[in-house]
């Protein structure tokens, strides 16, 4: 180490040299040594960097390296991730995986064989022939299962999801599409007009009883009050009912 030390650096160094960088870091960084050519200069960092594991002790935090397969680590016996061409398991990288286990590229890890799954059979559809359940005797019926989970590379391949068998039905004769597609057209049509007709009935009746309400309310305005006739047995003098 250089003799020339200084209090005054910079960049979390507590103490440095001109020529060896960062000799002690300030409380809570990590020291560790980062080789520029033939020379080691010290530097102090919040985190370890790729490769290097933080250890603390009372005096100083320092980063030591990774093992030489070991991309980023926890400890020095304890890989995160391998580099590459190493898959990672349990901690360690490994250049092969163990039995019951598959390496998986995505990941670069060590991961458990996956097998097919499938759900049970539906039920077996309708006999058709080409697409039609009418207009044979002699069709086909169908079911299927579903794919729950697909396997891994190494799993156990899905069987066929769909199965087939002849089947025999009493022949019935198809109704013509266009035919059945003119009858609803008239239907509809008829249903149209007949709710057509209604509505015109319902709207000459309530102009008809408005018309009449309207010419009676008129002929009470226009014609006169009849007077009451008078009653005989009262225009009658009290002379005349004496004798």
């Amino acid at each position: 180490v250089h003799p020339n030390v200084s209090q005054g650096c910079q960049g979390g160094c507590a103490t440095c040299s001109d020529y060896n960088g960062c000799l002690s870091c300030k409380p809570r960084l990590f020291f560790v040594l980062e080789r520029i050519g033939m020379k080691q200069i010290g530097v102090c960092l919040s985190s370890c960097p790729s490769g290097y594991y933080g250890t603390r002790y009372p005096d100083i935090n320092k980063c030591a390296k990774c093992k030489a397969d070991c991309d980023t680590c926890f400890t020095r016996n304890f890989c995160t991730k391998c580099k590459s061409g190493f898959y990672l398991y349990s901690g360690k990288c490994l250049e092969k995986c163990p039995d019951g286990l598959e390496a998986n590229n995505h990941t670069m890890e060590c991961t458990s064989i996956v097998h097919c799954e499938t759900s049970e059979w539906s039920p077996w559809s309708p006999c058709m022939k080409k697409g039609k359940t009418c207009g044979f005797k002699r069709g086909n019926e169908v079911r299927v299962k579903e794919i729950i989970q697909h396997p891994s590379a190494r799993g156990n391949p899905c069987p066929a999801t769909t199965e087939s068998r002849k089947c025999i039905v009493q022949r019935k004769r198809c109704q013509k599409e266009g035919k059945g597609k003119k009858n609803r057209e008239e239907k509809r049509k008829k249903s149209n007009k007949d709710e057509s007709k209604e509505t015109r009935q319902e709207s000459k009746g309530r102009a008809a009883r408005r018309q009449n309400r309207e010419q009676r309310e008129s002929n009470n305005k226009t014609q006169p009050k009849k007077r009451k006739a008078p009653n005989k047995e009262q225009d009658l003098a009290p002379a005349d009912t004496a004798h």
